[in-house]
């Protein structure tokens, strides 16, 4: 099975070590990805809605660099800072994936950096 490196200067620079995105077997794996504004590097929103937000364009825009697309995710993990941001996460969430949402599993976040409230990682069908 091949892999290929998936990569777009539209998204958060990776940091040293992983990629944004790996597509391999059919399927796109998107890393981690925190609420950071592309253009700034800074955390985007202070509000975990505005976070979530960031979250999912930044995985959206890595999709899109592999011919992929947020309708095809079929499965996401997203770690909180706060179990108490759930609700407005979720909030957010239900914006993204109206209908037919994707598998989803969640965990505490134990270190944020920078003011972080969340990250979310994904699979979609490449």
């Amino acid at each position: 099975m091949s892999k290929e490196i998936i990569h777009t200067d539209q998204a958060p620079k990776s940091l040293a070590g992983y990629s944004q995105a790996v597509r391999s077997g059919g399927f796109v794996f998107v890393a981690g990805q925190g609420p950071f504004d592309p253009a700034t590097g800074e955390v985007a929103g202070e509000t975990i809605q505005e976070q979530t937000r960031q979250c999912l364009k930044n995985v959206e825009t890595i999709l899109e660099a592999a011919s992929s697309s947020m309708d095809r995710v079929v499965s996401a993990t997203f770690i909180l800072g706060e179990e108490s941001d759930f609700p407005g996460m979720n909030e957010e969430w239900g914006r993204w994936f109206p209908a037919d949402p994707p598998a989803r599993q969640g965990a505490k976040l134990p270190i944020r950096p920078k003011g972080m409230k969340i990250s979310i990682a994904v699979i979609a069908e490449a």
